[in-house]
């Protein structure tokens, strides 16, 4: 008896520890059936009933379940044991069959389990991700987290009952997991509990089969329209949200009436970024260093909607439009990122656009229209110069776009010829960057095969590796074409031969410039959400509206920034390295001065050297303006005042006609050629001050932009218009004097007119040895020989000197019976001269003639001095010509002095003022600066600096990149 409980009772046992093995863990003894707990205190060796359960029980329960069961023996005297026996054993069975139902509804539940976990994953990954946006929030606003009135906050956020408007529906997923479970029915094998259902399944009738395919596919739709009315109900609410957040970040941000002071936003990652790109945009890249850094390409054929999507992705309509017309006629590079305030503002500007005021986005496209047009040069239609532009706005990705002129088939009326070959020279140059991400913008509204820009791009890249296809104006599209799954086909990648990393379709409004973003947006998410082409599975939802392109667009830039920047960083490290060493190998001893340092150093000089002008003495500007203004005038005195008046027979006439053309001569010519006497003068100093300088320095690659300053600022000078009239009227009361009070001033002005009369006569005895050729002297030890002419010159000259000789007192012209005899003469001696040589050699050899005869009357003059004071009439001793000289030499010597005075209290200050700024002009024009100091020196320098400056801007950015991963 004892032994059969035994067995009854291991057997009892046997399913429980079996069971309980698997998941290890012990089972209290309290909970075991009482014949099994008293089984195993004896085998355990335990008497006492409450003590825990060792292993050794444990073992012997297993062991137990491993023997082969055998059925009990009845031994003679137990009347119903049998009976006992095949009640226990079909409780066992029934035991066993209910625990099977356990396993089944365990099997289930733990399945059941991982579905919802599986879907709950699905839903989170479908959330945007909002780490992104911790930037906009300072530090100090969570040190502000317990002022805040959580109250109100809970009240600004969504009722649950709204929350719970975006779950699906619990009661149709169970009908459609049901409906699945039905379909997958039939693949389903080997579980007994399913065997009925296939059993009944099998026996339905072909009819109802037929009803039911028909069912399943109208669930199936249904289905599909309420996932996709649940993701446009989350994705309205999300919007929302967005809404608030942006709300209540603002309030954040600018909340200072507690009297905690802001902190200094520290700036952004894109804007680091951007900065990079500005810089290596003015950088000149001839030294072989490319930009080879990440940014989106926006291409597309003209009015394909490029600056549409732009606008859209900016959430705002920032760029100018027009009706067919080109209107991006240069690149704009745009740098997006997120900020409390949407507004805009230039590279080089500090003023902020306003973006939610109409004025100020009108002041924007103007102002973007302007810089285009001045950027394109005269006789061309579009420019390659770059026009940066930033835009910050709640909600905005981060990343940096480059919209580019419209891909053009034909140049039309008004358009330079090369526009054609010029967009896409500068499309190539941004596209064959290997890290710039291609945003090919292709019209939908138009047939696929009149489309250029896709050739371009597949030519770029043709693996599709860095390509992002956009088709828009997919509503026009819909509407025209006849077959949509056309469209399906252009997303799919299979119309076109190019490849891209995805597709997506966008609507950008209904093609109405008033159009406000907002009002697009709702267009646009109401044409996809009734369009058949998401009804019917042609496209996807993550393939449509701009705000998912936006999204995919902004994940590529930043993948793309992340895998390149650092081997970017490398790189001008390197062209850092190779600059340095090729500046110590060249200018050891100079300093590494670029183009604005060395500008500054060369202003610095010019103005030192105008104010040098200021140190003249007035004696130096003295000599130099009366030396100079006798230079300019001297020919116009003897030739048209003196030798006239002189060749007078009497003193009256003499003094009358000297008068009468000195005043002439100081009404119309005098005054001017002072002045200009006097500017030229000033130039010259000027000029030898900078040649003195320079000579100091020893350094010539400021010679250009030094004699670009002196004739700009020449040129800009302009004499006192005053100072002529003023000037006249000394001149002509100087002239007008007559009294020479002393003798120093009649020896001086004797002294004056003997140089002068010299000179004159000098310069006329070389006249006339060029015209008669050498002298016999010169024949014989130099071997010159006359030419024709010159012989024919000498024997006139030898002819009028005997007419001179007879007739010392002959006057200025030769007669006309004079000019035949002497003609005559010459023909009997074989020579034939014309009457106008004849007159030519007079000329001359009378000047000579007169000069000689008035330096011997100079000298007799000299002790004319007494008779002048006395007023004695003496015909030998009248020294007119010596007074005319001496009210010449008075007349420079005042004018000097008025020149001088007029020099240094005004003309050097306006000179040293335009100077100014010239230098002033020249630094703010760039291209100036280039033309004037140049040089592998200055270029070298200009490399160092810019590379030095990208490569610490690159650094700085990669180290803010990882601490925000």
């Amino acid at each position: 008896m004892l032994r059969v409980g035994r067995k009854a009772a291991c057997m009892a046992c046997r399913n429980l520890v079996s069971t309980n093995m698997g998941v290890r863990f012990r089972i209290p003894l309290q909970k075991l059936h009482p014949l099994s707990r008293a089984i195993h205190h004896r085998y355990s060796g335990n008497n006492n009933p409450q003590r825990p359960p060792h292993c050794t029980a444990a073992r012997y329960f297993t062991s137990m379940s491993r023997l082969p069961m055998r059925p009990p023996k009845s031994h003679p005297g137990t009347r119903g044991w049998g009976y006992q026996q095949q009640r226990n054993f079909w409780v066992a069975r029934l035991a066993a069959r209910l625990l099977k139902l356990r396993y089944i509804l365990l099997g289930t539940a733990v399945g059941g389990g991982y579905t919802a976990k599986k879907t709950y994953e699905e839903w989170k990954d479908m959330l945007p991700d909002f780490s992104d946006y911790n930037w906009v929030i300072p530090d100090f606003v969570w040190e502000l987290s317990e002022q805040i009135d959580f109250e109100k906050l809970a009240k600004a956020l969504p009722e649950m009952e709204e929350i719970t408007k975006l779950l699906p529906d619990l009661d149709k997923i169970g009908e459609n997991f049901t409906f699945l479970k039905s379909l997958l029915s039939s693949e389903t094998s080997g579980d007994p509990a399913l065997k009925a259902t296939d059993a009944a399944a099998a026996a339905q009738d072909s009819s109802d089969k037929q009803y039911k395919k028909s069912t399943d596919k109208e669930k199936i739709d249904q289905l599909q329209e309420e996932l996709l009315r649940t993701q446009l109900r989350y994705q309205r609410m999300l919007e929302r949200l967005e809404k608030e957040n942006k709300e209540l970040r603002k309030v954040v941000l600018q909340k200072d009436d507690k009297g905690i002071h802001q902190r200094k936003v520290k700036k952004s990652l894109i804007d680091m970024y951007s900065e990079v790109l500005d810089v290596l945009s003015d950088y000149d890249a001839n030294y072989n260093t490319q930009d080879h850094l990440p940014r989106v390409v926006v291409v597309g054929d003209q009015s394909a909607g490029k600056t549409s999507v732009l606008e859209m992705i900016a959430q705002a309509r920032i760029f100018p439009r027009g009706s067919g017309e080109m209107m991006t006629r240069s690149p704009v590079k745009v740098t997006l990122s997120e900020g409390p305030h949407h507004v805009a503002m230039f590279k080089d500007s500090g003023r902020e656009f306003d973006l939610n005021k109409e004025e100020d986005l009108a002041a924007l496209r103007h102002e973007i229209e302007l810089r285009m047009r001045k950027s394109v040069k005269e006789g061309q239609t579009v420019s390659c110069e770059t026009i940066s532009l930033s835009v910050k706005g709640p909600g905005i990705q981060r990343m940096v776009l480059v919209d580019l002129p419209g891909v053009i088939s034909t140049v039309t009326t008004g358009m330079a010829t090369d526009t054609k070959e010029t967009i896409f020279s500068i499309s190539k140059a941004y596209m064959q960057n290997p890290n710039a991400i291609i945003l090919c913008i292709q019209d939908g509204s138009v047939d696929a095969e009149r489309s250029i820009v896709t050739d371009l791009v597949s030519q770029m890249d043709p693996q599709g590796k860095r390509t992002i296809f956009v088709l828009t104006k997919v509503d026009l599209a819909e509407k025209n074409l006849a077959s949509p799954s056309r469209i399906q086909q252009i997303v799919e990648g299979k119309l076109f031969p190019m490849k891209a990393l995805g597709y997506f379709a966008v609507v950008t409004g209904k093609g109405s410039s008033g159009e406000s973003i907002d009002a697009i947006k709702d267009y646009e998410e109401d044409f996809f959400q009734n369009s058949r082409l998401l009804r019917d599975g042609m496209l996807k939802a993550p393939q449509v509206t701009t705000k998912n392109l936006s999204l995919a667009v902004s994940d590529c830039f930043w993948k793309m920034v992340s895998e390149s920047v650092e081997q970017q960083a490398d790189v001008f490290k390197a062209s850092r390295f190779n600059l340095e060493t090729e500046w110590k190998n060249n200018y050891p001893r100079l300093r590494e001065l670029d183009r604005n340092e060395l500008f500054e150093k060369a202003k610095n000089e010019i103005l030192d050297e105008v104010i040098s002008l200021s140190q003249v003495t007035p004696q130096h500007w003295e000599a130099i303006l009366q030396k100079k203004l006798w230079e300019r005038v001297s020919t116009h005195v003897i030739e048209n005042i003196y030798l006239p008046a002189a060749q007078t027979m009497d003193s009256g006439t003499f003094n009358t006609t000297v008068d009468i053309k000195l005043k002439q001569w100081t009404d119309k010519q005098l005054p001017h050629k002072a002045l200009e006497v006097a500017w030229e003068t000033l130039q010259e100093e000027f000029a030898r001050f900078m040649a003195e300088y320079k000579g100091k320095d020893q350094d010539d690659i400021f010679d250009k932009l030094k004699e670009a300053v002196k004739d700009e600022s020449i040129k800009r000078h302009k004499w006192n218009e005053r100072a002529m009239d003023s000037l006249r009227v000394i001149q002509h009361n100087a002239l007008e004097d007559r009294s020479i009070t002393d003798k120093p001033q009649w020896d001086a002005a004797i002294q004056f007119m003997e140089e002068t009369l010299q000179s004159r006569l000098k310069d006329t005895e070389s006249v006339i040895k060029d015209m008669v050729g050498p002298d016999w002297k010169q024949r014989w030890l130099n071997w010159k020989n006359r030419t024709p002419d010159q012989h024919i010159r000498n024997e006139t000259k030898n002819e009028l000197d005997r007419l001179l000789k007879l007739h010392d007192d002959h006057t200025a012209y030769l007669a006309n019976d004079e000019v035949t005899t002497v003609r005559k003469n010459l023909e009997g001696r074989g020579v034939e001269v014309d009457p106008i040589l004849i007159k030519d050699t007079w000329h001359q050899l009378y000047r000579r003639h007169f000069l000689q005869k008035a330096l011997t009357h100079c000298n007799l003059c000299k002790r004319g001095f007494y008779y002048y004071q006395r007023h004695f009439v003496d015909s030998e001793l009248e020294c007119n010509d010596v007074v005319l000289f001496w009210r010449i030499q008075r007349m420079l010597v005042i004018t000097a002095n008025t020149l001088r005075q007029q020099l240094t209290n005004t003309e050097v200050r306006r000179l040293e003022k335009n100077v100014k700024e010239v230098l002033d002009d020249f630094g703010e024009d760039m291209e100036k600066k280039t033309q004037l100091i140049t040089g592998r020196r200055v270029q070298l320098a200009e490399d160092l600096k810019k590379v030095r400056e990208i490569q610490e801007k690159l650094e700085a950015f990669i180290e803010a990149l990882h601490k925000e991963k």
